[in-house]
């Protein structure tokens, strides 16, 4: 499982509160350290920020897509709109959350979308 967030306090926050639920975490603090990353094939499941300084969400999953990584994206943002949601769909985004996360979506969203792309259908 893969963050990515540019905020040092809550890449640090999700990290811990992932791990404790039983999850491997790697963190990157922007779209392009995810991006050099050589085991970024291995990522099960991404979390990341849609507004990040160079690259946005949306960018990194455009670029993500086109290097033919299908990993499941949950993005997170601290505005929720309308547009948002359509043009992350679009690119295959699973969900959008808005920050502060509520407690267990984050959680169950990444569970669901691990589980989603294991199934024989996914």
């Amino acid at each position: 499982m893969c963050v990515v967030e540019d905020d040092a306090a809550v890449r640090n926050a999700l990290k811990f509160f992932l791990e404790v639920e039983g999850l491997a975490v790697r963190t990157y603090d922007g779209a392009a350290r995810l991006l050099d990353d050589s085991e970024l094939p291995s990522c099960r499941c991404l979390v990341v920020d849609y507004r990040m300084p160079v690259m946005d969400g949306l960018e990194l999953v455009m670029a993500l897509r086109a290097r033919a990584i299908t990993a499941p994206v949950i993005m997170m943002t601290g505005r929720v709109t309308r547009d948002l949601r359509i043009r992350a769909g679009k690119l295959g985004v699973r969900r959008v959350i808005e920050k502060p996360l509520p407690d267990g979506d984050l959680l169950e969203a990444i569970r669901t979308a691990i589980d989603d792309a294991q199934s024989p259908s996914g």
